[in-house]
């Protein structure tokens, strides 16, 4: 049997096939400003028997492809996650535009959530936005974190605002890679907040686009005074949930 999952998401697309229950092929790109054509491209030629889709387009894509099902993208995440990370018991994802908290029970099965999908700040998107700010590309973003001995720490909540308080900074003359690890702080005191509301423990795994910014995962570990896990492929992990969701709807 060979089933698909599909997420949509705000910044990238991301598509999963699984095959008699391991994975067989992976795809991912940016959803631009026609998610729809961006979905036929990654699904043309694609042969399967179940197609799932999740993700903040995934009632548009239902509307074109009647033969899929949805499903949340908590429930989608947190199958994916079960599957790649033994025994997990919370997730923290983080997208292009929100961030999520997970807690499982030994099951697997979702037992509680936090969710932040009203402000930029604490997303992907915030990142992206900071790094052009700083004039970075988001590898150098990265990097420039890394190696601050300091940060400069942002007190600002809202995005529009921690924008214009990244150019005070540097007008002021701060260094780039100081402010750009109060960035980096910023989201990760944000997130852990929201985590909060829910009773995380280990193993926890870190999935979506941002677990592959080594500077975030370490300050969230920090924050969190517990370890991170990064799977393999972690912006595609709610992809790989809603295909292992197909496999099991099928049976």
């Amino acid at each position: 049997m060979r089933s698909a999952g599909i997420d949509i998401g705000s910044r990238a697309v991301k598509l999963v096939l699984v095959e008699d229950g391991q994975v067989a092929e992976r795809a991912v790109a940016d959803t631009g400003s026609d998610p729809l054509a961006v979905c036929r491209r990654l699904l043309d030629g694609v042969r399967c028997d179940v197609l799932v889709a999740t993700g903040y387009g995934r009632h548009l894509f239902r509307e074109h492809w009647q033969q899929a099902e949805v499903i949340t993208e908590i429930k989608a995440v947190a199958l994916g996650a079960a599957a790649l990370i033994p025994y997990c018991r919370a997730i923290i994802d983080i997208g292009g535009q929100d961030s999520k908290a997970v807690a499982l029970d030994a099951a697997g099965r979702v037992q509680k959530f936090a969710m932040n999908d009203r402000c930029a700040a604490g997303t992907g998107q915030f990142l992206e936005m900071m790094a052009t700010a700083l004039s970075y590309t988001r590898e150098e973003f990265v990097a420039a974190a890394r190696r601050a001995a300091r940060a400069q720490k942002l007190t600002s909540l809202c995005s529009v605002f921690a924008q214009s308080e990244v150019v005070s900074l540097i007008a002021r003359g701060a260094p780039r890679e100081e402010v750009a690890l109060g960035i980096h702080q910023s989201i990760a005191s944000r997130v852990a907040a929201l985590a909060g509301a829910v009773p995380l423990e280990a193993p926890l795994a870190f999935t979506g686009g941002c677990a592959h910014n080594e500077c975030l995962a370490a300050l969230l570990g920090e924050a969190l005074r517990l370890p991170l896990q990064v799977p393999d492929s972690p912006q595609t992990v709610a992809a790989l949930g809603c295909a292992l969701h197909a496999a099991v709807a099928r049976r």
